[in-house]
């Protein structure tokens, strides 16, 4: 119980999420964000991609990329960890950018051919996920009609820009 007295303890949820089970090696490689909650460091990105890479370590390596700023500006990234939640099927990570620092990955719904996927982080934090920089409109408004009645906010979506793929 580490960090519990300065930080408050919850008790994890290790259940499967609605998705059931995740196979990793499926979900891995590159995925392209279509919309998001943008967190702090996704503000003003375009280009956004997601890459999941299998190790041997017990962990997947995740690589996050963009162009902050504008379509002219130099390609960013970050590396992380992402750690399976035991006894979860693969549907929840804890990942981390920043030790000691994890937070949640929730895989929330997901294609059954893995061609897009819904990663949340609770309420507060979503993502839409493509296989594809670009989603058809019919499917995407299908995914954001079943977040919102899964109680997401989904006006607070906002679309990322993808014209460099």
């Amino acid at each position: 119980m580490t960090g519990c007295f300065l930080f408050g303890c919850k008790t994890q949820d290790n259940s499967p999420t609605g998705v059931g089970r995740v196979d990793l090696a499926r979900y891995a490689g590159i995925w392209y964000d279509i919309a998001s909650f943008p967190v702090r460091f996704q503000k003003g990105c375009h280009c956004t991609t997601a890459e999941y890479i299998l190790t041997s370590e017990n962990y997947v390596r995740v690589i996050n990329k963009c162009r902050k700023g504008g379509l002219d500006k130099p390609e960013s990234s970050v590396s992380g960890k992402a750690f399976v939640v035991e006894g979860s099927n693969n549907t929840k990570l804890k990942v981390q950018f920043f030790w000691p620092f994890k937070a949640d990955y929730w895989i929330v719904n997901l294609d059954t051919d893995y061609k897009w996927a819904v990663v949340s982080s609770g309420k507060d934090y979503l993502w839409i996920l493509n296989r594809t920089p670009n989603m058809d409109k019919p499917l995407f408004d299908s995914i954001v009609n079943i977040l919102k009645m899964e109680g997401y906010e989904t006006g607070r979506l906002l679309r990322t820009p993808q014209p460099c793929y």
